[in-house]
Order: C-alpha cells, then structure tokens, then sequence
C-alpha cells in the first residue's frame, strides 16, 4: 500500500495485516495534543487512503498512554489575534481533516487507549466503530475553556450516538467520563484491556465480508443519520442493493454457500 510509504511529521502509518492500516497520533511529547500540522496531515492521509483499493479498515489509535487532549493550548495564545475570518479558516481547516476521516469509504475504528478530551474526543466520535482501554477517559471540556461543544461535529455526533440528555449532561458540565461509563452509555463499544490488538482482530472480522458490502454498508449507515424519512431511507438501501446484486463478490458469495467453502472475494 503506497500510502505507507509517506512520512508524516505528526501521524505514523502501518499495514499491520492486508487492508487494515493503522494510523497512530505521534506527538508523544504533547500526549498527542492536535496542531495545524496534524490537521493538515490527517486530511491529506484520509485522501491517500481513500485512493487505495486494497484498504479494507482504518484504526486509529494515540503513541504512548494517551490518545489525545484536544488541541495542543501552547499553541491556542495566537488564536484571539487571528481575527474572525483567520479563525474561521483555522476552525475548517481541522473541521475538514475530521470529515475527511469519517467520510472513509471503510470501517474506522477508534483504538482509544488513554484520555480523549475536547478535539480528541470529536476525533474518536469520527469512528464507526470505538473501542476503549480501561485508561481511557472521555471528556467533552470546550466550557471549560470558554468555547462550545459546538465542535468538530461533538454536539451532532454524540447526541444521535447517546441522546441528547446524557449529551447535555457532559457538554454542559465538561466532566470526565471513564472507560465503563462509556461502555454503558454506548460512547464505546467495548472496553479491552490490548485495545489495538482487539481493535485489528475486529478489523480481521470485518474483512472476511465482501468489500463492496461493507462499503455500501457503511454508505447506508451514514447516510440514514441524515435523512427525513423512512421513505428516503428505503430509496437509498434498494439503490445500494441493487448495485451490489451487478457485482462478482455477490456471485462468488451464492457460489461459495452452496459449495460449503468460505467465499473468495475480490472487491467488485
């Protein structure tokens, strides 16, 4: 995979298995804390990725024991003298590289393996899929230092993924929330003590389906977040698949049921 071949100044890359590449946050002096450059660089990396076929699932997990605290405040003193439309670019310039992280065409699975507070946390709710270790900590702390949990998609986010009372609740108060809350309120998935490891050996679950079926999966998932109605939602699965049913993997897949074999897919 050619994207692995770059080198980044804040991000580290690897191919751990075939299709499934992990993205580790690597500014372990600041415990990962978020710059322009990491910003920059995460864009630009979700674009590479999303160019290479052979991607199957992205984890993103943090250096060392955190996974990151937001924006790195020894940079935040220039951020009054920027003026409105300074900060509005700053403010888009990061709002795109979380985007762009959702906006995957494969699954994204948060390894978070210590705090994720602030434009962390908003990073780790870009995942369709998180997974905590019991070190993690969640905190939504834009109060806390006189902005909004209007940021970096939080508000919508973590409303639709835990309701807007328990949303409410953390936004307005900027409390921690450890790993087994989250588990219980459904921040995360599950809590694992090898929370990379567990995150790459549900990404091996995952690649065991067709490519084209996850992908127009995870195409529905998102888009029925937005939609108005269940008419809306019903059009977009029957177009979904009905172009899936076109595809070789489909094919292959009645194949291998009725040969009793597992299937062989090859993406199309």
């Amino acid at each position: 995979m050619k994207v692995t071949e770059t080198t980044y100044e804040t991000l580290l890359v690897d191919e751990v298995k075939p299709g499934i590449v992990v993205v580790t946050l690597n500014r372990p002096d600041r415990f990962n804390a978020m710059t322009d450059t990491m910003f920059v660089e995460l864009e630009a990396l979700a674009w590479a990725l999303d160019a290479e076929d052979t991607l199957r699932v992205m984890i993103l997990t943090g250096t060392g024991k955190s996974f990151c605290p937001g924006y790195d405040l020894a940079d935040a003193d220039d951020l009054p003298g920027l003026g409105a439309i300074g900060m509005l670019d700053q403010q888009e310039r990061a709002a795109r590289a979380l985007s762009a992280i959702r906006g995957l065409h494969v699954p994204v699975i948060a390894a978070v393996n210590g705090p994720a507070a602030g434009g962390g946390f908003s990073l780790a709710l870009q995942a369709d899929i998180r997974l905590a270790s019991p070190e993690a900590k969640f905190n939504a702390a834009f109060v806390r230092i006189g902005l909004s949990a209007g940021d970096l998609g939080t508000s919508w986010l973590l409303t639709r993924l835990i309701g807007p009372a328990h949303t409410s609740e953390i936004c307005f108060t900027g409390r921690v929330v450890d790993a087994a809350e989250a588990e219980r309120l459904g921040i995360v998935n599950a809590v694992a003590q090898d929370v990379v490891a567990d995150a790459i050996a549900l990404a091996e679950k995952i690649t065991t389906n067709s490519p084209g079926g996850v992908k127009m999966s995870k195409r529905a998932l998102q888009a029925n977040m937005e939609v108005g109605s269940y008419a809306a939602a019903l059009e977009l699965e029957n177009r979904g698949q009905a172009l899936l049913t076109r595809s070789l993997d489909m094919a292959e897949a009645l194949a291998a049921f009725k040969e009793r074999r597992p299937p062989v897919f090859v993406g199309n």
